[in-house]
């Protein structure tokens, strides 16, 4: 088993842990958790898979199911994750997870830097998108916070490294630390991107 299999497995199941914290918070029955915690954990693979026309990895690997399952399940069996801030850092790291892995998946069937990076960025958002509107909330790709933009950055990096010849572990490593990073900086000092209205005052307001 190879260092791109454990970390998509890795991250499979800590965005179930995301999905599955959501719907406890949604106040759901045992199906609905492991509905939603399956919602993050295969829902952004399979859009990318869609796009670019290749079997959706968990047909072919059916047992993936299982470790989101699992991961769903583990919010029950748990319950202090719902007592600390557990729920926007699993999704941070399976944002990072996702991102790079995505970028990697792309670029070995052959895709150039655009595709590479617009595949790694829906891996690591389309899935934990489709949670937040399922579960009624406010989508965190579509918030002001730094969130796909960590995405982008770090499939960008992933990208380059790749194309450069650098070891695939350096290359997947550094992508994901470059996004997680910058994600857990947003987390803690909330920096937010402007929104529509503040860059049309800045505008007007010098003419």
């Amino acid at each position: 088993m190879n260092l791109i299999t454990l970390a998509d497995y890795a991250g499979i199941y800590v965005f179930a842990i995301s999905g599955g914290l959501v719907a406890i918070r949604h106040n759901m029955d045992l199906f609905g958790i492991l509905v939603i915690s399956l919602l993050p954990a295969i829902g952004g693979g399979t859009l990318r898979d869609t796009l670019l026309d290749v079997p959706v990895f968990w047909l072919k690997e059916p047992w993936v199911i299982g470790i989101a399952l699992a991961g769903g399940i583990s919010t029950i069996l748990y319950n202090s994750w719902n007592k600390v801030k557990f729920l926007v850092w699993a999704d941070a790291l399976g944002l990072s997870l996702f991102a790079v892995l995505g970028t990697a998946k792309t670029y070995e069937l052959g895709y150039g830097f655009i595709t590479c990076v617009m595949m790694g960025t829906v891996t690591a958002t389309g899935g934990g998108l489709i949670r937040d509107v399922v579960c009624g909330g406010p989508p965190l790709l579509l918030k002001e916070d730094i969130y796909a933009m960590a995405a982008l950055a770090g499939s960008s990096l992933c990208y380059l490294a790749l194309y450069c010849g650098v070891n695939t572990t350096i290359a997947l490593s550094a992508g994901f630390l470059i996004v997680f990073l910058i994600r857990g900086m947003a987390i803690h000092f909330k920096p937010k991107l402007p929104s529509a209205e503040q860059i049309q005052r800045r505008i007007y307001r010098r003419k």
